[in-house]
């Protein structure tokens, strides 16, 4: 019998994989991405302290674009560069959360380097 792959599972198993190898230290925290069907959230992350120093989301009030596509991930990416930038944390690791560096996540890491970040 064929089972179907559950596609929530598998990306949580790439996100543990992938979280093995990447962690954020205060001097370099950890730029994470989650990606839903209809938001878009972003947080910096120190991993020793176990603290969010920055999150943005497509919930924000300073988010125009309410949705889960490009123009909100461009959008969303020069918030959290600007946020972080104001709390003088200038490098991150980025952490994909599991997802396939294209398109939303892709759009958000590049808009979030133009911002000013450095990973």
């Amino acid at each position: 019998m064929i089972t179907k792959t559950d596609r929530k599972t598998e990306r949580e198993r790439r996100h543990k994989r992938v979280r093995t190898k990447i962690s954020g230290t205060a001097e370099c925290p950890r730029l994470c991405v989650f990606r839903s069907n209809s938001n878009l959230y972003v947080q910096v992350i120190d991993d020793e302290k176990q603290v969010t120093l920055v999150s943005a989301s497509t919930l924000d009030k300073d988010v125009k674009t309410k949705k889960s596509n490009k123009e909100a991930a461009k959008e969303l990416g020069t918030l959290i560069a600007k946020k972080a930038l104001a709390n003088k944390i200038d490098t991150v690791v980025f952490d994909r959360g599991g997802y396939i560096y294209h398109g939303v996540v892709k759009e958000l890491a590049e808009a979030a380097r133009e911002g000013g970040l450095k990973f």
